[in-house]
């Protein structure tokens, strides 16, 4: 079987987009990871999208609750288009990812933002069944609102993960489809943010989310794709940036 770097490179060269005219991105990432300082971390890396370039980004839930997006493309192209209004800031600049092993990466943000954060996956029964579920399910299933729903209250219990919303709606009002196909759990990870330490990945005391979004309670790590509503100026609310660096 490849490794989990190997999967994840597959997922970079060929990613695609499917069929309908909703708002799509294929990819792979980090679909929540609390910490015991209170501090929560997600990455997103889409190589393609139907709203414009391929970009990363980095989510941060400081622990009084405040939610920042560090994305290397516009907000109005990236996540803070149906994340902004939630956050307290959505910041263009750049993201790096590098896998230091084939279970193993790292993400990084220099300059005043200054963030380090180490990730290490493994693969365990339960994350193997499930992507073999998930894997083999049409797309069509797949974007069908009430079978996510469905998926979503019962994978959250299965994967000691707390609430997962696989479908809903964002701060910024458009309605999403997560489908995730192939998933590991974070058995390993350490953060900084200016030389401050976030402590080892913990659940939090009460869970949070961005809308219908869930960060889920334990650390997982999924290639897949997400689809949202198309844009509609007379329903949604436009993505701002509010600082860059």
């Amino acid at each position: 079987m490849k490794s989990i770097r190997a999967q994840v490179i597959d997922a970079e060269q060929n990613a695609a987009l499917g069929p309908g005219g909703d708002e799509q991105f294929s990819g792979y990432g980090v679909m929540g990871l609390p910490f015991s300082s209170g501090y929560v971390l997600a990455m997103r890396r889409f190589p393609v999208t139907s709203v414009g370039p391929g970009y990363t980004s980095v989510w941060l839930r400081r622990p009084a609750g405040s939610w920042t997006i560090y994305a290397d493309a516009a907000p109005e192209v990236s996540c803070a288009r149906y994340f902004g209004s939630a956050l307290e800031g959505a910041i263009q600049c750049h993201v790096s990812v590098d896998w230091t092993a084939d279970n193993a990466f790292t993400v990084a943000i220099g300059g005043d933002v200054d963030l380090a954060w180490k990730v290490e996956l493994e693969s365990t029964p339960v994350a193997v069944a499930m992507s073999a579920v998930m894997t083999a399910l049409p797309n069509m299933l797949l974007s069908n609102k009430a079978f996510l729903k469905a998926m979503g209250s019962a994978a959250g219990p299965m994967l000691s993960a707390g609430r997962l919303g696989l479908t809903g709606s964002v701060p910024n009002r458009q309605g999403f489809r997560a489908k995730p196909r192939r998933m590991w759990f974070i058995s390993r990870s350490s953060a900084t943010i200016a030389g401050e330490d976030f402590g080892i990945p913990q659940p939090l005391t009460s869970q949070t989310r961005l809308g219908d979004f869930w960060i889920p309670q334990r650390g997982i790590f999924v290639i897949g794709s997400s689809a949202f509503d198309r844009f509609d100026p007379a329903r949604h609310i436009s993505a701002t940036a509010r600082k860059t660096t």
